[in-house]
């Protein structure tokens, strides 16, 4: 991938070739890069005609979960989701972030299926993949409507998003709460608002993400923060900080991931550093092979959400004693499907209307 001057509010200095596409793209040499125009982002309809999504991995904490999204204007350098646009015949990079797939009919179909003689009551994830309060959320309010059906089907759900848009839902998630039904976990990553702009350019402040935990906080929600991801040599200086900050704001709980660099994220993501901080890039990069069996991504099993390794145990031992030191190892009761029911058919007639 040729170095681009990178878009403004975009993480991705440019699109990288499908791993999955024969044919490489290359840019018009007689074209000056800096011409180029940051692109717009558009919405997609996505005609999926399921849902729910299932899987088998011992390193999550849920089996199942629920995106309206693919893609996500967020823009997060590092995020490890990007590869999966590529099954959608698009680029890893910029397509990622501007081309967003959205799931019209989600609330409809999630309906049908948590009604389904076949569906087992089971904790969902909203989302273990790209973040359901990004932009695109506030126009189409898909997270909201399904969080509405899983209120009326009283189904726990625990939330991941960067975006402090999830305190728009409160009402909702009083009402899920009111069952044991609702988690919501605001993902930190770095106290610095410079840096956050540059590896995150679309996702809130870290103030504002802040500003959502104490509002859930003092709204009863169970509330917690994901230092996700930990990014060793950029901001594992920051846990301390950002733990003490957390338990300020009301957070009763916190959990850690180390960065992972799939496929063309790692290329994205050494093209950012050299562009932004090349004075550290070496440094930054080798951290995250120290805890990564000397890669820049380690997929096993168990491995790819902790790291290994001398490096790994120390982040790991900081977090374990700042997270007691500010009582951030209190989590709440877990979520529970014992008061899960199936409307009747006359109020699933009136279908979603918020």
């Amino acid at each position: 991938m040729k170095k681009r001057p990178p878009a403004h509010g975009r993480g991705a200095p440019g699109n990288p070739d499908n791993r999955f596409d024969a044919v490489t793209r290359e840019p018009d040499s007689e074209c000056d890069p800096g011409d180029q125009a940051m692109p717009k982002t558009t919405f997609l309809h996505d005609t999926t005609k399921s849902f729910i999504t299932y899987n088998d991995s011992p390193d999550l904490g849920m089996s199942a979960g629920i995106n309206p999204y693919r893609g996500c204007e967020h823009g997060c350098v590092y995020c490890f989701a990007r590869p999966t646009h590529e099954y959608l015949g698009m680029s890893s990079g910029l397509d990622f972030e501007s081309r967003i797939m959205v799931k019209h009919q989600a609330p409809v179909i999630l309906r049908k299926e948590l009604a389904s003689a076949k569906y087992r009551p089971q904790p969902l994830g909203l989302s273990g993949n790209t973040d359901p309060y990004q932009p695109a959320e506030q126009r189409f309010r898909l997270s909201r409507q399904c969080l509405a059906v899983l209120a009326d089907f009283r189904n726990p759900v625990g939330i991941i998003t960067k975006n402090r848009l999830v305190v728009r839902d409160l009402d909702i998630l009083k009402a899920l709460n009111a069952f044991g039904c609702v988690k919501v976990y605001l993902s930190i990553t770095t106290l610095d608002p410079q840096l956050a702009n540059l590896m995150e350019p679309r996702a809130s402040t870290p103030a504002d993400r802040l500003r959502a935990v104490r509002e859930l906080s003092r709204a009863g929600i169970p509330v917690g923060v994901m230092l996700a991801p930990v990014i060793p040599g950029l901001t594992d200086e920051e846990i301390p900080a950002i733990l003490e900050a957390s338990a300020q704001a009301g957070a009763a709980s916190a959990r850690l991931i180390m960065v992972r660099l799939p496929y063309s994220v790692k290329d994205l993501f050494t093209a950012w550093l050299e562009r932004h901080y090349p004075d550290r890039t070496s440094r930054i990069l080798n951290r995250i092979k120290s805890v990564r069996n000397g890669r820049l991504n380690d997929p096993s099993f168990h491995n790819r959400l902790r790291g290994t390794g001398v490096h790994a145990d120390q982040v790991h031992k900081i977090f374990t004693i700042y997270s007691k030191r500010y009582h951030l190892n209190r989590d709440s009761a877990p979520l529970t499907t014992a008061h899960f029911r199936k409307p009747s058919p006359q109020l699933m007639l009136f279908g979603d209307k918020l």
